[in-house]
């Protein structure tokens, strides 16, 4: 859709929310607070357009930090539990889930299922600590509202889209649910506490 991010040359432009790229990071944090960690289940939605680009972040992260991935995708609802029974079989220590339509529409599931499993979980989107998953490291919503705003104003303002840039997020936010990993036991180190955004209590 896009030829180039800094000259789209067609009506797209905007603010990507894409952030496969930082998948390594997430691992990273996620590792950092389930030190022991040394088997990670990820959950991916089957159709979802950045699988290969998850995958290639996610395997090449794991090989340098000594984790061994159980990956699991999917495509049905029904087919959720399933998943997690193969995590647990699997020996799944913790879980990373790239987000997508399947995974925001089945949230409540996903939560529910990884509470049950004691699964210490990283999203890619806060609106799924703030349902109770345990921690999320990603763009930040209010400052990609913000840059979108900007985007409406220019063309408002007479600007051509295919003149204005793509922009990627320049500030992301990891966010930790306090409660949340109470309920899992686990504790919290302080350098998350200290670099989060925000520590759900």
């Amino acid at each position: 859709m896009i030829a180039n991010l800094a000259r789209p040359s067609g009506n797209v432009m905007g603010v990507a929310r894409n952030s496969t790229e930082i998948v390594g990071k997430r691992l990273q944090l996620l590792r950092e607070l389930v030190p022991k960690a040394t088997r990670i289940a990820t959950l991916v939605w089957e159709k979802t357009l950045t699988k290969p680009l998850f995958l290639d972040e996610v395997r090449a992260a794991a090989r340098l930090m000594g984790i061994t991935l159980i990956h699991q995708e999917v495509n049905t609802t029904e087919a959720l539990a399933g998943a997690f029974d193969v995590m647990q079989r699997e020996r799944a220590q913790a879980l990373i889930v790239p987000t997508s339509p399947f995974i925001t529409n089945n949230r409540k599931q996903i939560l529910e299922l990884a509470g049950k499993h004691r699964l210490p979980t990283m999203f890619e989107y806060r609106l799924l600590v703030d349902e109770g998953g345990l921690m999320s490291y990603g763009p930040s919503d209010i400052e990609m509202g913000r840059r979108a705003a900007y985007y409406v104003d220019r063309i408002l303002k007479g600007a051509k889209p295919a003149d204005l840039p793509v922009e990627e997020p320049t500030k992301y936010e990891l966010i930790i649910n306090g409660k949340t990993a109470k309920a899992l036991g686990v504790k919290i180190p302080q350098s998350l506490l200290i670099s989060a955004e925000k520590v759900i209590e």
